[in-house]
């Protein structure tokens, strides 16, 4: 891209139909173009720094400096009509020979093109291979860098093999740029390669620049060798390399510290005066002005600590500021999460934040989500110094415009009046003075929820219904009403009438469960009052058995009919038995919980979205994601990394490990035991195994048992099915109960996984061991 003889400026050669970015020639593209644009610049241009054209090239060649503004702008245009969305692949070629020019910005733009045009145009982009290889070699670490990240960036088959020499000169330059793209080109080019082995040399060399003297480059190893290594469990954190990036922690900005603080709870110590000299070091990033080191710190301290509940009490309290700080922060989505942590601590420190409970009352210009987590925190910071200023607060919501919200608050209350009945009652039952359908709704169900677990709140529940039912419309408040009345109608007068109210509309009632309800609580109530009750029963039963259309709501006018027939002390039998104490699950609830138990959950998505809402979410990702059944064909590399201190020669030997998973070798489970459990547990992990093979149960034996994980009970060789159940525990007591089952030969494999705890992380290690094992077992038989 040279200028013409003559002395004029070269547009870009382009085909019949292209774009011309430069604008020159005919037609209405030139016209819009301003005047300056479409020639050199007729002043004289200042004198140049660049060194004569020597001997041969001519007086063209002398144009090129006075236009390199101009081709800088062609270059922008063709990048900004790329990104409208025009078609600009015919200029590759051009814009590859654009990108030779020493002008780093106009690099930065042709690299840019090329990158995104590479998969498209793949023999093509092979051109810019060797331009970019040789800019690797640019005197200006800027430039090297630049074209060591878009080599490592170009997604077309057969790039690889050019990059893997400008990629390990790339780790060894003197520039901490181009180590920073280096080690993240790494990354990128194993995510390219797909399923190839891991590079045993690339991996040692990641390993060794843990001693840069950049921090960032530190950083980028971690998450790098996390990438590479994802198969065979992740970066293997051992005593050396934990000690290097503890005294490296202050030379980290926040980013950085958050993921140190995350790749170290990989690492256990080996002593209790090794752990608290940890715990030292990590004391003052508890006061980070960072909520991401405050958290990571915070997990850091109560799963090393597990051993002391004492340390972990103090540490909740100290990060009581920061996470106060966080519920009222801008930042919604921080604000959610620091609410979900603060009801995480209230499970097992109840009231720890009660003398501060107005930071949990609710601003006008808040969410409705946010709102909803800070009533809950209030249902649980509630005393008796508070109870009056609470429910003051949470009255005030109950009129808001929002129902969602008024129906929460209301919820609330009733929540409150399990243990502050009299200052709630009053409340609900004025509430109820509004008339409004929403709000009669929720303190109905609120009453019906209060009568069942406060038994004593009987009467005075009874005193309110009368004149509810004329303003209740949705499905929960009419079931939550009639529930009341069928159980609890000898003490409301006109309960009948209510109930005969409903009989009569329910050819047009549209929720079959309303029915339902009703078809129960007439018959209770008629035991009680048969006289009112008995015309109005037949009338139900018979429009239930005889024209009602769903098939659940005529099976429960068939089931009430018989058991009428069988006589009245029959039904009474049935429906009035004694009921088990409906305090003992409320008592469950207010069971106060180790730290232990939601330590290692803590600083994660399971606060967010519940522990029984991530188990799903994580048992449906892709199996990749959890473990891997492919052998282990770089173990040897994995055994015998290194990471040499330029300083004293120190190495660090880098043993394979299993992340947070410790499967302990002496703990057996009998046949019994294995069974009694695995009826009692819920499958957690299910995957499906290509098995084209022999089963030889010795050697699947011999593969588990070196990883800790014992063999229950297995088939023969042979047999079909054939079936193998396993047991493994870790340091934690968590079982991991396993089913493998082979329907036939040349079939798949049935993994099948039971936990008996909910701990994603723990079950996510734990399959990358069972996978490792199998793995190797498909390695030896295939």
């Amino acid at each position: 891209m040279g200028s013409r003889e003559g002395g004029g400026c070269a547009p870009l050669e382009t085909g019949p139909g292209r774009l011309n970015p430069f604008g020159t020639g005919g037609g209405a593209a030139a016209a819009a173009q301003p005047r300056a644009a479409q020639g050199c610049p007729r002043q004289r241009p200042p004198p140049s720094r660049e060194p004569p054209p020597g001997p041969g090239r001519g007086s063209p060649g002398a144009a090129v400096p006075r236009c390199r503004a101009r081709y800088r702008a062609a270059v922008l245009r063709v990048v900004r009509l790329m990104t409208q969305g025009a078609d600009v692949s015919g200029l590759f070629a051009e814009m590859v020979k654009a990108g030779a020019a020493a002008d780093v910005l106009q690099k930065k733009l042709v690299h840019l093109y090329v990158r995104a045009h590479a998969p498209r145009l793949p023999r093509l982009a092979l051109l810019a291979v060797n331009t970019l290889r040789t800019d690797c070699a640019d005197p200006s670490p800027a430039v090297r860098g630049l074209a060591l990240r878009s080599l490592c960036s170009l997604r077309v088959p057969g790039a690889q093999e050019y990059v893997r020499q400008p990629l390990l000169s790339g780790l060894r330059d003197p520039a901490s740029y181009v180590r920073r793209a280096a080690v993240l080109g790494c990354a990128k080019v194993h995510e390219l390669q797909g399923d190839a082995e891991v590079d045993g040399a690339l991996v040692n060399e990641l390993y060794s620049l843990l001693r840069d003297p950049d921090p960032i480059v530190v950083v980028n190893c971690l998450r790098a060798l996390e990438e590479i290594l994802r198969k065979e469990g992740g970066v293997v954190i051992n005593k050396p390399i934990a000690h290097h990036l503890l005294n490296r922690m202050a030379d980290l900005d926040q980013w950085g510290q958050s993921e140190v603080l995350a790749f170290l709870l990989r690492y256990r110590p080996r002593s209790e005066e090794e752990l608290f000299d940890i715990l030292n070091l990590l004391d003052g990033y508890l006061k980070s002005s960072s909520p991401s080191v405050v958290m990571a710190a915070t997990k850091l301290f109560l799963v090393l600590a597990r051993e002391y509940p004492h340390v972990q009490a103090d540490v909740l309290v100290r990060v009581k500021g920061p996470l106060l700080s966080a519920c009222t922060s801008e930042s919604r989505e921080l604000c959610f999460t620091a609410l979900c942590h603060v009801r995480q601590i209230l499970s097992s420190l109840p009231g720890h934040f009660s003398s501060h409970y107005k930071k949990f009352f609710c601003s006008y210009s808040e969410p409705h989500y946010i709102k909803c987590q800070k009533m809950e925190v209030l249902c649980e910071l509630v005393n008796d110094e508070n109870v009056l200023q609470v429910l003051e607060e949470l009255k005030g919501y109950c009129t808001d415009i929002s129902e969602e919200l008024a129906q929460g608050a209301i919820s609330a209350i009733g929540n409150i009046a399990r243990t502050y009945t009299e200052q709630c009652m009053g409340i609900l039952t004025e509430l109820l003075g509004f008339q409004q359908e929403h709000i009669t709704s929720a303190v109905v169900q609120a009453f019906r929820d209060l009568v069942w677990l406060c038994p004593q709140c009987t009467d005075a529940v009874c005193q309110a219904l009368p004149s509810c039912e004329d303003t209740i419309q949705d499905s929960e408040g009419k079931q939550a009403l009639i529930w009341l009345l069928g159980a609890h109608g000898e003490k409301v007068p006109n309960a009948p009438y209510v109930l005969e109210d409903f009989v009569e509309n329910v050819k047009s009632e549209v929720f079959p469960a309303v029915k339902m309800e009703l078809l129960t609580a007439l018959v209770r109530l008629f035991l009680s009052r048969p006289a009112e009750c008995q015309d109005m029963l037949g009338r139900l039963l018979y429009h239930c058995i005889e024209e009602e259309k769903d098939m659940a709501v005529r099976d429960r006018g068939l089931f009430y009919y018989r058991l009428l027939q069988s006589g009245v002390e029959e039904v009474k039998r049935v429906l009035c038995s004694p009921k088990s104490d409906p305090s003992l699950g409320l008592l469950e609830d207010q069971t106060e919980q180790p730290v232990n138990t939601w330590a290692s959950e803590f600083n994660t998505l399971v606060p967010v979205y519940g522990r029984a809402r991530w188990a799903l979410v994580t048992a449906q990702q892709p199996v990749e994601s959890c473990y891997a059944f492919s052998p282990c064909t770089d173990s040897g590399n994995r055994g015998t990394e290194s990471l040499i201190s330029e300083g004293n020669q120190e190495v660090l030997e880098v043993h394979p490990d299993t992340g947070n998973l410790t499967l302990i070798p002496d703990v057996y489970l009998t046949a019994e035991q294995f069974e009694k459990t695995w009826l009692s547990l819920d499958i957690s992990c299910q995957h499906s195994l290509p098995w084209g093979r022999t089963v030889h149960p010795d050697t699947i034996q011999t593969a588990f048992h070196v990883v800790h994980i014992h063999t229950i009970a297995m088939s023969k060789a042979g047999v079909q099915p054939w079936k193998a159940y396993f047991s493994a525990q870790d340091d934690t007591g968590c079982l991991f109960l396993t089913e493998l089952l082979l329907e036939t030969e040349d079939s798949e494999m049935q993994v099948s996984v039971k936990q008996s705890e909910a701990k994603p992380e723990a079950l996510q290690a734990f399959m990358s061991v069972f996978g490792t094992a199998m793995g190797t077992v498909a390695g030896l038989k295939s």
